[in-house]
Order: C-alpha cells, then sequence, then structure tokens
C-alpha cells in the first residue's frame, strides 16, 4: 500500500464493520499471511483489491476475488483518500 501506508507505519482498524465498500481500505488473509489493500470492486458479495503501487502490488489482478469471509478487519485510521 505503499505510499500511502510504509512498513512499520501505525495504524488503526476494527473487525467490527457493517459494510464494505469500494475504496474502503482492509485487512484480509491470503495463504496464511495477513494483507492490507483497497477494494476496487465489489460484485455478488465478492471483492476486488488493488493496491495504490499498482506496478509492484500483488492483488486482485493476480490472485482473483476475494469473499468477505477473507476479510480481517478494515482500516479506520489513517484516512486514506486514493
Amino acid at each position: 500500500m505503499s505510499p500511502k501506508l510504509r512498513p512499520g507505519q501505525l495504524l488503526f482498524a476494527t473487525p467490527l464493520f457493517k459494510r464494505l465498500r469500494p475504496g474502503h481500505v482492509i485487512i484480509f488473509q491470503h495463504h496464511g499471511k495477513e494483507k492490507i489493500k483497497r477494494i476496487e470492486r465489489l460484485e455478488q458479495g465478492k471483492l476486488f483489491v488493488i493496491g495504490d503501487n499498482l506496478p509492484n502490488s500483488t492483488d486482485s489482478r493476480h490472485f482473483g476475488w476475494l469473499t468477505s469471509r477473507d476479510v480481517v478487519a478494515r482500516v479506520i485510521w489513517p484516512k486514506l483518500a486514493k
């Protein structure tokens, strides 16, 4: 998520959220690791996520759509406007 988030940067996230929307930044599980990406699209309950550093991001363009069960939390601070 660089340059918006840097390695080691503190952030706050909540596992309690009512609804996810495009633009929200989420923490999710992928192959046993937690990753942070931005929701680009939602379709039929599935999420397509991308990183802000597109040339260097491994995201849904590589591993496909996520389900809401993959989501661990939604980042609430810092506000990460696109």
